[in-house]
């Protein structure tokens, strides 16, 4: 049923994507702002209150609607299904900014490839150049398809099924709207947040990294991945760019985030050190780079519904 879920969903968004206004999105918004503001006292017991009432407020309807429909028949359970992967996994929720993006350094038009991502990633993006703005929209996209595809898999995988995938999607979502901007406040009230995210991820993460991998080039991935993913301030975004980047030949990170480490001189110890210090590897983020992004993410995509179609008939047969 997970594999056809699934496979339903993605047609569904493909054909009519879920808007960014539409009512579950709102509510979420709503009900998070209103916990924020009735909780946050500046206390961190104040953040891990609120947390858990905004995940039950999600997690419990979710699970009694499904556990109704499972009563139903299958018939009932695969549309609760289906509707859950519909809200949870946005694989377009992004697309249109990327491809205008990619049209857009395509035709030569930087200055509307800047605007384009500062309205997506909501930086300045005054005086890019095409390698910055090709490496920001990338790094956004393997970020954005983890969290709103891949995640959202593997937690559907377990047995908590969409319980699960809802469970991650205001996970995230509130770790990331908690402590955005960051204010002394927020620092302590967020701060549970980011950290019950941190773990409910940990494992999808790695599985996104180990996807990008394999369907990429696998050894540059892995020594990136190994070396370099500890580079970025948050561990996460390290695995999945140094990842990506290693599997797509392209240099990922800032400047300040993909250098390599300076080792530092001592006149007693200079013949003993290794003056030589590791590249990241790769070549410079061009136009080209969101192309390959894309062949990235789908065949990253392909693995996975071959897995889940794996588990599927292994559970069927079993």
């Amino acid at each position: 049923m997970t594999f056809f879920s699934i496979l339903f969903a993605l047609l569904i968004e493909q054909l009519k994507p879920l808007r960014a206004d539409n009512p579950v999105y709102a509510g979420a918004r709503a009900l998070a702002t209103k916990l924020e503001g009735s909780f946050n006292a500046g206390q961190v017991q104040h953040g891990r209150i609120a947390w858990f009432l905004m995940i039950l407020a999600f997690t419990v309807p979710t699970a009694l609607f499904y556990w109704i429909s499972v009563k139903i028949g299958p018939l009932a359970a695969l549309i609760v299904n289906v509707a859950v992967v519909y809200v949870t996994m946005g694989f377009r929720h992004y697309s249109h900014f990327f491809t205008s993006i990619q049209i857009a350094l395509n035709n030569g038009d930087e200055a509307t490839a800047r605007s384009l991502l500062a309205e997506w990633t909501k930086r300045d993006t005054a005086g890019m150049d095409v390698s910055e703005v090709s490496r920001l929209a990338v790094e956004k996209a393997l970020i954005t398809t983890h969290r709103n595809v891949f995640g959202v898999f593997f937690w559907l995988l377990t047995p908590l099924g969409p319980v699960g995938a809802i469970m991650y999607r205001v996970a995230e979502y509130l770790a990331r709207v908690w402590n955005e901007p960051k204010t002394a406040e927020r620092e302590e009230f967020g701060r549970f947040a980011a950290q019950a995210f941190y773990w409910i991820d940990w494992i999808p993460v790695r599985l996104t990294a180990a996807a990008f991998a394999v369907v990429g080039n696998f050894e540059d991935a892995i020594y990136a991945w190994r070396n370099f993913a500890g580079r970025w301030q948050d561990e996460a975004v390290g695995i999945i760019l140094s990842a990506g980047g290693g599997a797509m030949g392209i240099r990922l990170g800032a400047p300040a985030e993909n250098a390599a480490d300076v080792v530092p001189l001592d006149a007693t110890t200079v013949d003993s050190i290794n003056l030589e210090t590791e590249v990241p590897v790769g070549e410079e983020a061009t136009g080209r780079a969101l192309q390959s992004t894309v062949g990235l993410v789908w065949r990253a995509l392909l693995l996975w519904m071959l897995l889940v179609l794996l588990l599927s008939i292994a559970k069927w047969l079993g």
